[in-house]
């Protein structure tokens, strides 16, 4: 993902066209707050829509606020405010972790959902252990088969589609688990007019995995969900429980920084 810091001057379309440019899974924008208690306020735009929330955009601006120089109103704790409301950051080194906020929609997916996730995923309907909507902003239907194994095995259909589609799929490990891992986690995007794209780590799909399978007892936190082995990765992801409040943690790091000339941006790349 990309942050661009001090985006105040900049329009939506200019925000839209820097993520286009950037064609990574998330690109964000951060200017001064409008709620006295947060530290920043961030949109969050993948290349072809702006998000109201995602996860590893949260940790991901978080570490490139901080390592610019800023400090947070309350040590040790970020306040970023975005599409969904105040989300708070815990800051521990490298270590970030949010809060997960609310879901927007849940419950049990209507037949012609599943039916066209499963089309998707290339899955049959009696694969799927259960499902549900596990939407916290992006729009993921959540789905958990048997094991890691059958998650890993997933050969989506590439085929562009007119229609969205966040797919968020879990397997378990049981015992055999590596390091500790429960569970393997997938993320397959559809984008209207776009083949098929999965995110190698998805801090929004997780938080709300994770309510969804410790709510229903599948899980019980803490615990750590491995995303991107599919694609060559490792990414980690823990889980743990505050209250009744989940925390959604790893760590983040700068890898490069710049400097964009806006005047460019009306230019053809």
């Amino acid at each position: 993902m990309a942050v661009v810091l001090d985006a105040e001057d900049l329009t939506a379309t200019q925000m839209q066209t820097i993520a286009q440019w950037t064609n990574l899974s998330e690109t964000t924008f951060v200017t001064a707050p409008t709620d006295p208690g947060a530290d920043y306020h961030v949109r969050i735009f993948t290349p072809v829509q702006e998000l109201p929330f995602a996860g590893h955009p949260t940790l991901g601006t978080a570490r490139a606020w901080l390592d610019a120089g800023n400090a947070p109103r309350t040590p040790g704790t970020v306040i970023q405010q975005c599409g969904v409301g105040l989300v708070p950051v815990r800051v521990d080194g490298d270590r970030l972790s949010f809060a997960a906020p609310p879901r927007v929609r849940s419950g049990t997916p209507a037949d012609a959902d599943l039916d066209r996730a499963c089309e998707r995923l290339r899955l049959t309907r009696e694969e799927v252990v259960a499902t549900a909507w596990v939407d916290n902003g992006p729009g993921w239907l959540g789905i958990v088969l048997a094991n890691a194994d059958r998650v890993l095995a997933i050969d989506p259909d590439p085929s562009p589609t007119d229609e969205a589609g966040h797919y968020g799929v879990v397997g378990p490990y049981g015992a055999g688990g590596p390091d500790g891992v429960a569970v393997e986690v997938r993320a397959f995007i559809y984008d209207p007019g776009t083949a098929v794209r999965e995110d190698p780590v998805t801090g929004s799909l997780n938080a709300a995995l994770g309510q969804w399978l410790t709510e229903s007892g599948r899980l019980t936190a803490p615990y750590v969900a491995r995303q991107g082995t599919a694609m060559g990765r490792d990414g980690r992801v823990s889980v743990t429980a505050e209250g009744s409040d989940l925390w959604i943690g790893g760590s983040a790091h700068i890898l490069l920084s710049g400097s964009i000339n806006v005047a460019d941006l009306a230019r053809p790349y």
